[in-house]
């Protein structure tokens, strides 16, 4: 189940990332052969299939999953290793994380991992949790990218460097992204959490570990625990996308069949949570702008016949706007948010549930109702709709993800963990057969007093304790599983612009212009983007904050709809995303199209919902005014603003913010959605599995006569002289700081530099984890998890910028600020290389084609692209352009553009620590 989090509060407690670039996908040829029926290399065996994806086992104990798809250009490779912070014993906790950072330190034969990744314009990531450890890549199909993945990943899961030298860089790199997470109240909550409600098992230790661990583990230990892991019969090898699976499966036995099978045996695992035996309590005081209250509750292992139940349960009490806790503490006024999620897998897990509250009031009445709610669930059965109402969102979200190999091969890594990976498809067919009964009394068993942790403890003569029996085995949990055939079929699409502009049909219908592609798609799957545009500077003076209010109040309901009704409109439409991007499927496009449009032209504007929206944002400013970040950011673009307040150009403080905030009427923004809300300038794209002329039926139905009643002008922006900045920020108690920087530039996307400063800004930081600003700060000198820089270039005026930011411990942020500076003076001075722009050109050609590949970038592209007058020749044009520089030019542009000597620079950290 996927937490209920407030935005604040999103970060996945359980998995750690090493980097994250933009998910994209590469071009076409014939569809692959089904997996069941090619050639099997010698010692290969065929095991089971199941919906197009079929399992084979190399003699040295790898498994292989293949999962042939043409739908999308697109590969993914996925190693998933059964070891994660579980397997980690005393005083090494960390160690699977900081070893997953270890493993992009290259070999003998792969010494610069990032800038291989970088040059192929490959996305990839590692993420480490309690069970397993998984690595991925998704690239452009064809050339040599399979080929080069396979060998790589085969060559460092046995000959990956992990030396002395590298873990003394990669431990500050951790221990900063530890200091990160000890800025987030949630995380620091969720940590005590675990410590509190476990005595023995690995459970009860955070993954990211502890920080006397994370700065003293020994190099031989991190070298024994990757031999001892690190190994074919402890991984399982998943390819999954366009590929031709003979070959693929040849190739995997050339490459990892080569590695012997190891003589060791693996550690076993024995440690048993003893039963819980009385309420447990904590708490956390530190800094900080709102509280949290939460629940915690020992549950039995994902394999656990009762695990699905507690899923029903957990999803039940914490769905927003339908759930429960959300009717009893959110519509009340008392709490500002819920979340209940489950953190379980492998071994017996803990039941998150709890709520966010507004600083300053009592967390007595809230903690109260939230025991009373969900140790009282029992006595109050799931309905028939709720019980509906999980299933169709469980299923609506394990179809998304079966209908996008992408995605499917990373979620697999999960259910690899706990032992066969077709428990997904187990999992999705079982949804039908859990009953309210099974629901109630797993609660009953579980979510009660004495397997609580919260509150304190409490010495009891008749203690109501939770056994927790053992889980089956996989065996026998999947011994009467058989899998459905693969029925889902989708085209071969060409993602060039020339077959784009081929494809796609223009239209005009009142004031909206249409972008209409229509491609057959896996799922039937169709992506809509829609922009309306309505005002000018003058008459959206002082109503910034109206304007975001009444985009807020869209989705809490309409003249037809409750917010609760709407959200199960949706749900029945199989729509997922916002009012204006979205995506649901062929059957359901012209209800969704129509609903949306309903949406936008009749907000209910319940003044009950109006008084909820308007406390969550304000516990969502609040909670972040002290955060290093955003006051760093705040202080940057108050000195760059040269607009009057009220002006919808002009940066707003968080007090302007706040105030604004309190200050909203009901009736300002009903009188705003009458005076500004209309059809009469705007674009709309569509893409993917659709009826176009019955998709323009609608639209000319329900948008064609819908006009604005204001004057429409675009807004445009300047920059303006200011001198440069210096400023520190002082924020006490928190363990991590921010560096932000920007230099204005005079440019826009029509100048002739405009690809050479794009260029430029992927060498020096936009180009992720292998970059100049990364290679320094992150790989050299070990300061900083995170960091980059970004070009923001108008494309209708010319208040453009360079901007620059990173992460860095308090005690660091002077070293990263003087290391930033540096790399920005060597490219003034020295430039960029051929070869670093010849890397660049490919990474940024590659990911262009992969965006292209996606039908919600590519509707949202066509949107932006009618907005502008342009079509995908541009984007053709723009490519031109970009293959045809050189170094030189490149330099050149960069020179012209960028003056180190009017860069602004404002860093936030504890001064204290600092010291």
């Amino acid at each position: 189940m996927s937490p209920h989090l407030p935005a604040y509060l999103s970060k996945a407690p359980i998995t750690l990332l090493l980097c994250g670039l933009a998910l994209l996908p590469p071009a076409f040829g014939a569809p692959p052969a089904a997996p069941s029926s090619i050639p099997l290399p010698a010692g290969v065996v065929k095991g089971p299939s199941v919906e197009g994806i079929t399992e084979y086992r190399l003699p040295n104990g790898l498994k292989v999953l293949l999962f042939p798809d043409a739908s999308k250009p697109t590969v993914t490779v996925n190693v998933t290793y059964l070891v994660g912070s579980r397997h980690e014993n005393y005083g090494e906790t960390g160690m699977a994380h900081l070893l997953e950072h270890m493993l992009f330190k290259g070999s003998p034969k792969n010494r610069s991992i990032p800038k291989q990744f970088a040059d192929r314009g490959m996305e990839f990531n590692g993420t480490t949790s309690y069970d397993r450890t998984n690595y991925y890549e998704v690239f452009q199909a064809g050339g040599d990218n399979l080929k080069w993945a396979l060998e790589m990943e085969a060559d460092r899961m046995v000959n990956s460097f992990v030396a002395k030298k590298d873990l003394d860089s990669e431990m500050t790199v951790v221990r900063n992204e530890y200091e990160s997470g000890e800025n987030s109240p949630f995380e620091a909550l969720l940590k005590r959490m675990q410590s509190v409600a476990y005595d023995w098992h690995s459970y009860g230790r955070s993954t990211i570990g502890n920080r006397s661990d994370i700065e003293n583990v020994r190099i031989e230990n991190l070298q024994a625990f990757y031999r001892t892991y690190y190994q074919p019969d402890n991984a399982v090898l998943l390819v999954a996308g366009k590929f031709e699976a003979a070959q693929t499966l040849a190739l995997i036995q050339k490459t990892f069949g080569a590695i012997p099978r190891p003589k060791r045996k693996l550690p076993p695992f024995w440690t048993v949570e003893p039963t819980q035996d009385g309420e447990r309590g904590f708490i956390v005081r530190r800094k900080g702008d709102l509280q949290i209250v939460a629940l915690g509750y020992k549950i039995p292992a994902a394999l656990h016949d009762d695990s699905d139940a507690l899923s029903f349960t957990s999803e039940i009490l914490g769905d927003t706007p339908n759930g429960r806790l959300h009717k009893a503490l959110v519509e009340t006024g008392k709490a500002a948010q819920v979340f209940s999620f489950g953190q379980t897998g492998y071994a017996p897990g803990l039941q998150m549930i709890g709520a966010v509250v507004k600083a300053g009031q009592p967390l007595g009445p809230v903690r109260e109702e939230l025991v009373a709610a969900v140790e009282g669930f029992a006595r109050t059965p799931p309905t028939a709709e709720e019980m509906e109402r999980v299933r169709r969102n469980i299923g609506n979200s394990i179809e998304k993800a079966l209908n996008d190999p992408q995605k499917v091969g990373v979620a697999l890594s999960e259910t690899i963990a706990l032992g066969d990976w077709r428990l997904l498809f187990l999992g999705r067919d079982s949804l039908a057969k859990v009953t309210p009964e099974q629901v109630s009394k797993a609660a009953a068993a579980y979510l009660r007093r004495d397997n609580r942790t919260v509150g304190e403890f409490v010495p009891e003569d008749a203690p109501l304790r939770a056994e927790i029996t053992a889980a089956p085995t996989v065996d026998k949990v999947m011994q009467a599983f058989q899998g459905k055939e693969n029925t889902l079929v989708s085209e071969v699409f060409d993602p060039s612009q020339e077959n784009i502009l081929a494809r796609t049909e223009l239209k005009t219908i009142g004031g909206v212009k249409l972008a209409l592609l229509p491609k057959k798609n896996r799922g039937e799957a169709v992506s809509v983007a829609l922009r309306l545009h309505w005002g000018d500077e003058k008459n959206q003076f002082g109503k910034t904050l109206v304007s975001a209010a009444v985009q807020q109040m869209l989705s809490r309901g309409t003249s037809k709809y409750t917010r609760a009704q709407l959200a199960d409109a949706r749900e029945k439409l199989k729509m997922s995303g916002g009012v204006n991007q979205f995506e649901t499927t062929r059957a359901n496009l012209p209800e969704a199209l129509r609903l949306t449009a309903h949406v936008l032209k009749e907000p209910k504007f319940d003044p009950a919902e109006f008084e909820q929206m308007r406390q969550q944002w304000l516990v969502s400013v609040e909670a972040s005014r002290n955060e290093p970040e955003v006051l760093a950011s705040e202080a940057l673009a108050q000195h760059y603003n040269h607009h009057p307040k009220g002006d919808p150009r002009a940066a707003m403080s968080t007090d302007e913010t706040i105030a604004g905030i309190k200050a909203l009427k009901l009736e300002d923004l009903q009188a705003y959605h009458r005076e500004f809300y209309g059809a009469s300038q705007g674009e709309l794209a569509i893409v993917g599995d659709f009826d176009a002329a019955a998709a323009q039926a609608v639209v000319s139905e329900e948008l064609a006569g819908w006009r604005s009643k204001a004057h429409y002008a675009r807004i445009l922006d300047s920059n303006a002289p200011v001198a440069p900045l210096r400023k520190t920020i002082d924020t006490p108690d928190k363990e991590n700081g921010f560096y932000v920087a920007r230099v204005d530039i005079d440019v826009n996307t029509e100048d002739a530099d405009y690809p050479a400063l794009e260029l430029a800004n992927y060498i020096l930081g936009g180009g992720g984890l292998k970059s100049r600003i990364m290679d320094r700060i992150r790989q050299k000198d070990g300061l900083s998890y995170g960091g980059g820089s970004g070009l923001s270039v108008s494309d209708v005026d010319r208040a453009s910028n360079l901007g620059l930011s990173a992460i860095a411990a308090p005690q660091n942020l002077k070293k990263l600020e003087a290391a930033i500076h540096e790399e920005l003076a060597r490219a003034l001075k020295d430039g960029f290389t051929p070869a670093e722009v010849a890397g660049a050109k490919s990474g940024m050609l590659q990911q262009r084609i992969q965006n292209r590949s996606q039908d919600g970038i590519l509707a949202s592209g066509w949107a932006n692209f009618l907005h502008l007058n342009r079509t995908y020749a541009w984007s053709r044009a723009f490519e031109d352009k970009l293959k045809a520089l050189t170094a030189a030019q490149v330099n050149a542009a960069f020179r012209k553009a960028v003056d180190l000597g009017k860069l602004s620079v404002v860093t936030a950290g504890d001064a204290s620590k600092a010291k």
